[in-house]
């Protein structure tokens, strides 16, 4: 059976999707934008700080899910310039254990939902 997740502490969707979707224990998180749930604005300007709020968007749904980054086992990564990927690696990187980190792809796209830097899914299991 589907359940539908949703939290308040992350962007609402802008078109017909929820945050995430639950499954048989397996958790779908939609991509995250670098927008401030708290304001509604995009985060703008600088990279390191853009990937910030994709990945503390993910966090509180991953949250609500009952789950942690931990429980993740795919990420998708989808930037507009991939001269920026040690940026967004970096930051990325710190909400992972290394030795416990998911499989994941990082791909280069020409334009993301509202013309953004950087947009991140993710694929949990509990």
């Amino acid at each position: 059976m589907k359940k539908i997740i949703n939290t308040s502490k992350a962007p609402a969707p802008i078109g017909p999707y929820n945050q995430a979707i639950l499954v048989n224990g397996i958790l779908y998180v939609s991509g995250q934008v670098p927008m401030d749930p708290s304001t509604g604005k995009l985060v703008e300007g600088d990279i390191k700080k853009e990937t910030q709020q994709c990945m503390e968007n993910l966090k509180v749904i991953l949250e609500e899910a009952g789950m942690t980054f931990e429980d993740v086992v795919k990420a998708s990564i989808f930037i507009k310039d991939m001269h920026q990927f040690a940026q967004i690696n970096e930051v990325y990187g710190s909400y992972f254990d290394a030795d416990t980190a998911p499989a994941r792809e990082t791909v280069e796209v020409a334009n993301l939902p509202r013309f953004v830097n950087v947009e991140i899914s993710m694929i949990a299991i509990k």
